[in-house]
């Protein structure tokens, strides 16, 4: 997954400016993905010169003009087939394992502490994606009214569950995370 297909699938929903989507990605910490607001302009740059998105100027509510970014036919195509297409797991790269593999190179007392920050992250995180969860269930998140809103009825439901469900993938990821230090708190108190 790049920026480019999670700014597509936000523009699926309903056209945005720069600002609009910049708030989007910066206030959904409980999303799947984040970028900053440099990226983002970036990026939309980028998707406008390869034809997949198309920008209109509209008044703002401050009398500027803003630039407002849709999707083209081009560029639903795009995400439609990346959707639809499997793809490698990108390579891993994760810091926490890396910096928990050398736990036992400091003081038990210094794992510890970087181990409870790690499950009060992970237990902050569960909670949000728990929020997000339960809105998505019910159809109660602004997107997703933007995207029920041009779907038929009858798919709200099956459409709500899904998107509901990959939240439910990130909160399982959380409890397991949480288990795993607090597995790994145990183990620095092991006796040598």
């Amino acid at each position: 997954m790049s920026l480019k297909h999670a700014l597509l699938g936000v523009l699926a929903a309903r056209p945005m400016n720069g600002y609009a989507l910049s708030r989007f990605f910066a206030s959904s910490q409980n999303w799947v993905w984040s970028a900053p607001q440099s990226q983002i302009y970036s990026a939309l740059k980028g998707l406008e010169s390869e034809g997949l998105i198309e920008a209109r100027r509209e008044e703002g509510k401050n009398g500027l003009d803003s630039k407002v970014f849709s999707l083209t036919d081009a560029g639903r195509g795009l995400l439609l087939g990346w959707v639809a297409t499997s793809h490698d797991s990108p390579p891993v790269r994760d810091a926490f394992a890396l910096q928990a593999l050398y736990f036992d190179s400091v003081p038990a007392e210094a794992a510890r502490a970087v181990l409870e920050d790690f499950i009060e992250t992970q237990i902050r995180l569960c909670d949000e994606w728990t929020t997000q969860r339960d809105a998505l269930a019910v159809g109660d998140t602004p997107l997703l009214r933007e995207r029920l809103a041009h779907r038929p009825r009858s798919e709200h439901a099956r459409i709500s569950r899904l998107k509901a469900h990959v939240f439910d993938g990130q909160v399982r990821q959380a409890q397991v995370r949480i288990d795993w230090a607090r597995e790994a708190i145990a183990l620095l108190d092991e006796p040598g």
